[in-house]
């Protein structure tokens, strides 16, 4: 990914951030067909001594050939905030109308190795997480245990679980840093979710 220095993110804490914001990663895949990509809910885990980059885990239908990938190497995109950037806001519009529009974002992009989980334990464990996390908001939080036991258990068996321990997490934040701080105030005036992204 192409990334000037000054849109070049690298802090762990902020990279990991936005993948829990915006968990709805592209995962990128390239086998004998050639490329691939699937769009799935991760759940990150954070850094551990085997894992310093932390650890994205999901799971796939049976019948996606996503977990067939085991032991290849792989890219998950995640997007955060974008929007397109006016040039009218621009404080040298009036001046010279030298201005282009543009668009800003954040993005992060995690390289590691699927690994293919097909353990009921593990599966069970990962929807607990992924429920009582996407549910707990809500002023009646649905769980597994609400459904019956036999019917979780059946769609266990059609799920396989991918695992990827993360060697690399590239970020760009493509946020008006190059403009100037009036630049900066009108764009965070009209767009105030996409400049929120803009780390302190």
């Amino acid at each position: 990914m192409y990334t000037p220095s000054h849109f070049d993110e690298t802090r762990p804490a902020v990279l990991a951030a936005l993948i829990d914001a915006h968990p709805l990663g592209a995962i990128i895949t390239h086998g004998a067909a050639g490329l691939g990509a699937d769009h799935i809910p991760f759940e990150y885990g954070a850094p551990t001594p085997a894992a310093p980059w932390g650890t994205l885990r999901a799971h796939v239908a049976r019948a996606n050939p996503l977990w067939r990938q085991d032991g290849h190497e792989v890219m998950v995109l995640f997007q955060g905030a974008h929007g397109y950037i006016s040039p009218s806001l621009y404080e040298e519009k009036p001046l010279s109308g030298k201005v282009v529009p543009t668009w800003n974002y954040a993005v992060v992009h995690g390289h590691g190795v699927l690994r293919a989980v097909d353990d009921p334990a593990w599966l069970l464990a990962l929807l607990e997480r992924l429920t009582a996390r996407h549910e707990g908001a809500r002023a009646a939080p649905w769980a597994l245990a609400d459904a019956p036991p036999a019917y979780i258990a059946t769609l266990v068996r059609a799920l396989v679980g991918i695992e990827i321990v993360l060697t690399r997490l590239d970020g760009k934040w493509k946020l008006s840093q190059n403009r100037s701080p009036a630049d900066q105030l009108a764009i965070a005036a009209e767009l105030p979710a996409l400049q929120g992204q803009l780390p302190a």
